[in-house]
Order: C-alpha cells, then structure tokens, then sequence
C-alpha cells in the first residue's frame, strides 16, 4: 500500500498514540510513531512495547447498555479501533468487565502497527517541541511525559501543568493464595462474556480482623514524597488504599472492600469486608489485588498485605506504586479538534489532555488520528455528536469543563446531554446509550475516513 498524502508524526506510543497510529493508517495516510522506550525508561513501564498496561488490566466495563464506559467500547468497536480488536482477542474472566491479558494485549497492538505497511516506527526519544518541519504532530505521551518534552510545552502555552498521582495495585502469584481460604465468586455471582459468575478471588474478613487491617494500614510506612510532589492532588477514581482509609473507619469497605454481592461458603454469611483479586494473565497464573493501589513501603506491603486472611502466604510478582501524572489545562488550551491554540500543527491525545482511564485515552487517540486523517486527505475534521460517549468527553475536555477548576475525568452519564421527559435509573441509562449508537453510526456512515 502507498500513499501521496504527507506523513503526519505521533509522538508517544502508548495505548492513544497507538490507536492514532492505527486510524491514519487505515485511512491511507502515512504514520511515523515515535516511541522513546526502550531508549529512555519512565516511572512506571517495565518493557519497551507499544500499548503497555501500567496498572490495572482492566478496561472496565463492557456493557454497551448500562455503562458509560462500556457504551464507549461499543463506539471505539465500530470505529474500528485497533485498541478494542486487541482487548477483545486477549479478554480474561472478569464479570461484566473486560480485562485482558497484558503481555498478550499490547503484543498484538504492536504487532499490528509494525505489519501495517504505512506506520514506520522509530525508537527514539522527541526531546523538547517536534521540529517545525513536522507540521502535523499528534502528542500522545501521556501522563509521563518526559520533562524536556513538558518543559517546553509549558513554555509555549504559559500554563502551569496540572498534575495528580496515579497508583498501582500488587499483583500475586495465584498459587501463593490460600484456596481453603478465598473464594471464586462475582458480586451478585454475575457473569460477563468470557466469565462464569465466578471471575473473582474472595479475601473475607470478620469485624476485628477488618478493623486491625485498617490500623495496620494507617501504622505502615509510606513512601516519602519529592518536594516538588507535594502539593499534588490525587485523583479520586484511583486513591492509595492507606489514603482511602485515613478518610474513616468504614471508608475500604463501602469501597473496594464492600462485601456486598458475596457469601463466604465456610460460613454461609456475607462477611464484614473482602478483598478481591482479579485475574491478571492468560495462564491465571497472576491476580491483581483490585483497588489496591498504594505508596506504602515495599517492605511494609509485604507485612501488611499478608494480613489478608488468604494471602498469609502470598508471593509477589509485582508490589504497589505511585507516579506523577501530568496533563493540560485542556478546555483552555485545546481547540474542538484538540489542536494546541498557540501551536495548531500539534494536536494531542490520551491522558495528557485530562481524560482518565485506558479506554477513554484510546478513544481520544481514535479522534485525533481521525481528524489528522480528514485534514490530510483535504476533509473538514467532523467531531462526534455530543450526544455519543465520543462526543461527550471530547466536549468535556474542550470546553466543557470549567477551566479553573479542571481535573482529569473518566466517561460518564453525567457528561451527555440530557434526555427529555422524566426516565431515570436503568431505563435512562439505556436510552442515554440507543441514542448514542444510533447518532454516533450516522456520524460514521456519511463520512469513512478510508482514502477514496
């Protein structure tokens, strides 16, 4: 496959940058995704390859029907995303959520992008703005953007990056767990597409043993923070679990320790709080302790941890960490195409334009790769309806929020428009989400991006 239309350059290949990548190419437009792993390592990543889960494996929910989130799988999906295609081949049990295989996920991502004969790939690191030359740049190198890259952002635009810290949650090896202890069950035993009803480890905890947890908890030594951390918010969807429970006795479990959903077979009884696990790889040979994120010692997640009835034995493939996050004052910065006002040649994409999350970064990714795509190709870039999930973050995140007050954010109902009349709970949700697919497959189908 050739292509006369010019390269446009991506700077970061993580799960945005890699779906940008993927939506130029299949456009017909030629891709250079720079990538400055394994060159230049950060806080968080321990490979080199493209599309790599840093913390959870989890994409969340996977219901198109009730769920903001899984409402905008649904859309990515048929968009054609690149990111979707390679969750959906590596899901792993998990409920109603779609979680995946890492290794096997970000594989397939990378493999797919190397394959494509129009994205050539090149390990380098872009140290400070692109070259003027590139005059189409998508920056995708989200929340651990490298400082000369983020120094001279900040320069260009006169903004202070905001910035809050994103933990990550132990992972332990499965047959280090106490089976007589755990057990596999989901809340409510509900089931999802690749599970049964029973996707979950279950730690169970009586009242004493939850309260002394929760002591040991607050007693344990943190990590100290640099100096220049420690005015930085954290982000409330992904608090550290000893943040979690400073806030109140009963804070963990009407949080990731609420038992509800759950009886424990020993005792034929819900008890006081559970921790649970959640398969992290294809083999089931890795669980991540889920809502376990946290900046305690290592030594003390050790001590602590295996105080969970189940995990007294437990053995670590990965323990807990926190890193700083970074992203744009979006709604100032930001034009409806996520173009930089002071520098309209750079677009950017994923977290570091203040959405949260895998899925939302991606689709973000999706966008720019799409509206770079139309620009190229001498289209007018269309954004989704505001009614669609699409639509929705990207309002939120250019202009839709309060720029004074911005904080990152994950997709939700809350961001759509309203309906008329007077639906509420279940049945407002599913209404909210049959409008979005029905605007959002009328966005697609005027305009396909594919070269003519």
């Amino acid at each position: 496959m050739t292509s006369s239309a010019k390269k446009v350059h991506i700077v970061g290949g993580g799960l945005a940058g890699s779906e940008a990548a993927w939506q130029l190419a299949s456009a017909g437009v030629p891709v250079v995704l720079h990538e400055m792993r394994p060159q230049r390592g950060t806080e968080a990543h321990q490979t080199g390859a493209l599309a790599e889960l840093v913390c959870s494996n989890s994409f969340r929910s996977d219901d198109a029907a009730n769920n903001a989130v899984g409402l905008l799988h649904e859309e990515m999906r048929r968009a054609g995303s690149l990111i979707m295609r390679a969750a959906d081949a590596h899901r792993l049990p998990a409920g109603g959520a779609l979680a995946v295989d890492r290794h096997g996920f970000s594989g397939a991502v990378q493999q797919a992008l190397i394959d494509h004969p129009l994205v050539e790939l090149v390990r380098e690191e872009v140290a400070g703005l692109p070259p003027d030359s590139w005059d189409s740049v998508i920056v995708a190198t989200g929340p651990l953007t490298s400082p000369s890259l983020a120094d001279a952002i900040r320069r260009l635009t006169g903004e202070e990056s905001l910035a809050f810290f994103d933990a990550i949650a132990p992972i332990v090896h499965h047959d280090s767990i106490d089976l007589s202890v755990a057990w596999k069950q989901s809340r409510y035993d509900k089931g999802g597409p690749a599970g049964d009803g029973a996707d979950y480890l279950n730690c169970p905890f009586d009242k004493p043993g939850y309260e002394a947890f929760v002591a040991a908890l607050l007693a344990a030594d943190k990590t100290e923070f640099k100096e220049w951390e420690t005015n930085t918010p954290y982000f409330d969807g992904c608090l550290p679990i000893e943040v979690m429970a400073a806030r109140g006795l009963d804070t963990l479990r009407f949080g990731p320790m609420k038992p509800v959903g759950l009886r424990d077979p020993r005792t034929g009884r819900r008890p006081w709080a559970v921790v649970q696990l959640r398969q992290d790889n294809a083999l089931g040979t890795l669980w991540n302790i889920v809502g376990f994120q946290t900046k305690l010692k290592h030594g003390e997640q050790t001590r602590v941890f295996r105080t969970i009835p189940g995990l007294q034995n437990a053995e670590f493939a990965r323990l807990g960490g926190l890193h700083r996050n970074t992203f744009l004052n979006s709604p100032r910065l930001l034009d409806a195409t996520l173009r930089l006002r002071a520098m309209p040649r750079l677009r950017f994409a994923g977290q570091i334009t203040g959405c949260e999350g895998y899925v939302e970064s991606a689709a973000i990714g999706l966008l720019t790769g799409r509206f770079a795509a139309a620009e190229r190709l001498g289209r007018t870039p269309s954004a989704p309806p505001a009614t669609t999930a699409m639509g929705a973050l990207l309002g939120h995140i250019t202009g839709g929020a309060d720029a004074t007050t911005f904080q990152p954010m994950n997709v939700n109902f809350g961001l759509f428009p309203p309906l008329p009349g007077t639906l509420r709970g279940k049945e407002r949700k599913q209404a909210l989400s049959a409008r979005a697919l029905r605007d959002f497959d009328d966005w697609l189908s005027p305009a396909p991006l594919a070269a003519d």
